[in-house]
C-alpha cells in the first residue's frame, strides 16, 4: 500500500502534543484528590470541553460515518442518541450526583444505600463497562494506523495504550483534563475543515477520484464508474440487488444473481466492470431506496427503539462520563456543564453524517469489503487524488487518533480510580498500579479479539450501562423507598442479561450468525427488567430502607447555597483545598488528614459546605 507521509506526520504530532500536555500538567498532581477528581476545581466551560473530548470516541469519529454509509436513515439514530443521553443526564442526575459528594459511582451507591456489598458489585460492573467500551477505541486506533501505513493491526492499539498509560499514571484526572479539552477542539476542526472542503469540491463538480457511484436519490444501488478491483482481506458473504458481473482472482467472469449469498474467502481480489452495481456485506442496504428510508419491518422498528433506550439512559451509567462530573465545584456547575456538552456534541455530530453520505457515492467499494469504519479516512483520496486528498486524509487521521487517545484516557482513569479506591487501599501507588493493569488487559483483549463495527460495539456498552447503573441512579436520586437489596437484584439481573447477550453474539458470529436482533440490541428487554425488579424487590424489603434516607435526600436536592453538600473523599483523602507541598505529599501517600474532615465554608470557591446534620460517616472502610 502507498504510505501517506502527511498522515504519519499528523498522527505523530497529535501523540507528541498529547504526551507533552499530560506531562506538563501531571507535575501538579500530588494527592489522591488530584488523581481522582482534579481537586474538584474544574470549571464548567473547560469541563464541558473535556467531557465532549472523551465522549467523542472511535464510534463517533469513524463509526457513525461508516454506519451512515452502510445503513442510511437507520444509522441517524446513533448521533441523536449519543447527544440526547446528556439531556437525561442533566434532567435527572448531574446536579444531585455532584451534591452527593461521591468521588466514584460505587461510592455514590454506598453513600445512598449504606451497603458495602452493593459497592463491591458496582465496582465490578464499572470494570466490565469500562473494558467493553475501551476495546473499540484501541481496535479503532489499530485500524486507522493500518489504513495509512503498512503496520499490523495491533501497532496502533499499542501506541495509544502507551501514551494514555503514561498520562494517566503520571497525573490521573488532573493531567487528562487539559488534554481532553484540547482534543475536543482539535477533533472538531479535524472533521469540520475536511467536510467543508469535500462538500465544496462535490458542489462544484471538481471531484477527480474514482467518480461518483450515482446520486443518492437514484433507486438503484451505487455503481462502479470504471473497472474496479477490490482486495478482500477478511472472509465476507456478499449479496447483490441486481445481476452483477464479477471476476474472482484470475478465474473467468461470472454473474452473481440476487437472492443468493456469495461467500468470498480471503485473501481475494474481485474485479467489477464499469457500471456494475456494488455488492454489499449483509446487513448493509444495497438499493438507495432502502438506504434513504428507515426499516419498515417490526423487527427494525423495535431494534431502533431498543437502541434509543440504550443510548438515552446509558450515558448516565458510563463511568468515564460520570467521573468528570465529580470534578465540578458544585451541583450548579455540573448542570451548566451538561448544557454546554449538549451544544458541543450537537455541533460535532453534523459532520460524520455528511461524510457518511459522501462515502456512499465516492468510496462504495467499502461496502464490498465490509470495512465501512474506514470511510472517513478513505473518502478524501477517493474524491481528490494527489496531494490535496492526502492532506485532508492526514487531518482526519489525526482527529481520529485524538478521539482514541481522549476516550481511552478517560476510561482508564475512571476504571483505575474505582479499582484503587474500592478494591485496594486508595493510595496514589494503588491508582497507578490499577492504571497499568487496566491498560495491559485492555490492549491484550484488543489484539486478541476480532474487530467488529465500532459503533455497534460501543452500543453494547451503552446497553450494559443503561441496564445496571441507570435504574440505580434515577431511583436512587428520586425515590426514597429504594433499598440496597432491590438495587442489587436489579443491577445483577439487567447486567447479567446484557453480558449473556454479548456472549451469545460472539458465539453467533462464529457459528453462522443465528443471533436475533434482540441479542444485538437487548436494552428494550434488559432496561425494563432492571427497573421492574429494582422496584418490586425494594417494595418487598421496605424494612431495609436506610435510617438516614431523609438527610441523604436533602443533601442531593437542596440548593447549593444552603450548604448541605459535603465531599465524602475528605474523610479519607484529606482536604481538597490543601495546596501546601507537605500536605499534598502526605495526601499522595493516602494518609493526609483522613480524620479531620475539614472543608471550606459554603459560598467560597470550591466550597463543600458541609454541615454535620446532613452528613454521616460512610460505613465499612470509611468508618475510621
Amino acid at each position: 500500500m502507498q504510505v501517506n507521509p502527511w498522515a504519519v506526520t499528523s498522527i505523530a504530532l497529535v501523540v507528541v502534543v498529547t504526551f507533552y500536555l499530560g506531562h506538563r500538567t501531571s507535575r501538579f498532581a500530588r494527592s489522591t484528590h488530584d488523581f481522582l477528581v482534579a481537586r474538584r476545581t474544574v470549571r464548567s466551560r473547560r469541563n464541558a470541553a473535556a467531557i465532549a473530548g472523551e465522549y467523542i470516541s472511535a464510534a463517533s469519529f469513524l463509526g457513525v460515518a461508516g454506519l451512515v454509509l452502510k445503513e442510511g436513515a437507520d444509522a441517524l439514530w446513533y448521533p441523536i442518541g449519543f447527544t440526547a443521553g446528556f439531556l437525561a443526564l442533566m434532567l435527572f442526575v448531574a446536579g444531585p450526583l455532584r451534591r452527593s459528594g461521591a468521588y466514584t459511582l460505587p461510592d455514590f451507591m454506598e453513600a445512598r444505600l449504606s451497603s458495602t456489598g452493593l459497592r463491591t458489585v458496582s465496582t465490578w460492573f464499572v470494570v466490565f463497562i469500562g473494558l467493553l467500551y475501551l476495546l473499540p477505541q484501541l481496535q479503532g486506533a489499530g485500524m486507522a494506523l493500518a489504513e495509512i501505513m503498512p503496520t499490523p493491526a495491533w501497532a496502533g492499539s499499542v501506541l495509544v495504550t502507551v501514551v494514555i498509560a503514561y498520562n494517566v499514571i503520571g497525573g490521573g484526572m488532573r493531567a487528562i483534563t487539559v488534554v481532553q479539552a484540547f482534543q475536543y477542539w482539535f477533533k472538531l476542526f479535524a472533521i469540520a475543515a475536511p467536510t467543508f472542503v469535500l462538500f465544496a469540491v462535490f458542489a462544484t463538480g471538481g471531484a477527480g477520484g474514482s467518480g461518483s457511484g450515482g446520486a443518492l436519490g437514484d433507486p438503484a444501488p451505487p455503481t462502479f464508474t470504471g473497472q474496479t478491483q477490490v482486495s478482500v482481506e477478511t472472509d465476507v458473504t456478499l449479496g447483490v440487488a441486481e445481476p452483477t458481473r464479477v471476476r474472482v482472482g484470475d478465474a473467468e467472469w461470472t454473474t452473481w444473481q440476487p437472492g443468493t449469498d456469495h461467500a468470498v474467502e480471503a485473501p481475494a481480489t474481485l474485479t467489477f466492470p464499469a457500471g456494475a452495481p456494488v455488492p454489499t456485506v449483509d446487513p448493509a442496504k444495497s438499493a438507495n431506496t432502502d438506504w434513504l428510508l428507515p426499516s419498515p419491518d417490526l423487527d427494525g422498528l423495535l431494534s431502533t427503539y431498543s437502541l434509543l433506550l440504550a443510548l438515552f439512559l446509558g450515558t448516565m451509567g458510563l463511568p468515564h462520563v460520570l467521573a468528570r462530573f465529580y470534578t465540578n465545584p458544585d451541583g450548579k456547575a455540573a448542570r451548566r456543564t451538561t448544557v454546554q456538552v449538549l451544544l458541543l456534541l450537537g455541533l460535532f455530530y453534523l459532520f460524520p453524517v455528511m461524510l457518511g453520505m459522501l462515502s456512499r457515492m465516492f468510496v462504495p467499494e467499502l461496502l464490498v469489503t465490509g470495512d465501512t469504519d474506514a470511510a472517513v479516512l478513505a473518502l478524501p483520496t477517493g474524491m481528490i487524488p494527489g496531494l490535496g486528498g492526502q492532506i485532508l486524509a492526514a487531518l482526519l487521521a489525526a482527529g481520529a487518533f485524538a478521539a482514541f487517545l481522549s476516550t481511552a484516557s478517560g476510561l482508564v482513569s475512571s476504571v483505575s480510580g474505582v479499582i484503587a479506591t474500592d478494591l485496594l487501599s486508595g493510595k496514589v501507588r494503588d491508582y497507578r498500579l490499577s492504571s497499568l493493569v487496566v491498560a495491559l488487559v485492555a490492549v491484550a483483549l484488543a489484539v486478541l479479539l476480532p474487530i467488529e463495527d465500532l459503533t455497534l460495539s460501543v452500543g453494547m456498552s451503552f446497553a450494559l450501562a443503561a441496564s445496571t447503573f441507570a435504574p440505580l441512579l434515577v431511583l436512587g436520586v428520586w425515590w426514597r423507598r429504594l433499598t440496597w437489596l432491590g438495587a442489587m437484584v436489579g443491577m445483577c439481573a439487567g447486567g447479567g442479561l446484557v453480558l449473556a447477550a454479548v456472549v451469545a453474539n460472539v458465539v453467533s458470529a462464529h457459528t453462522g450468525g443465528w443471533a436475533p436482533w434482540v441479542l444485538q440490541q437487548p436494552a428494550i428487554v434488559t432496561v425494563p427488567t432492571a427497573f421492574l425488579l429494582t422496584i418490586v424487590v425494594s417494595l418487598a424489603t421496605a424494612d431495609r430502607i436506610p435510617d438516614d434516607v431523609g438527610a441523604v435526600m436533602l443533601r442531593l436536592h437542596a440548593p447549593d447555597p444552603l450548604g448541605f453538600m459535603r465531599d465524602r473523599a475528605v474523610q479519607r483523602f484529606g482536604r481538597a483545598e490543601d495546596r501546601a507541598q507537605g500536605g499534598s505529599a502526605q495526601g499522595g501517600s493516602g494518609q493526609g488528614g483522613s480524620g479531620q474532615g475539614t472543608v471550606r465554608p459554603a459560598g467560597q470557591p470550591g466550597a463543600t459546605g458541609a454541615t454535620s446534620s446532613a452528613t454521616r460517616t460512610s460505613p465499612g472502610r470509611h468508618r475510621k
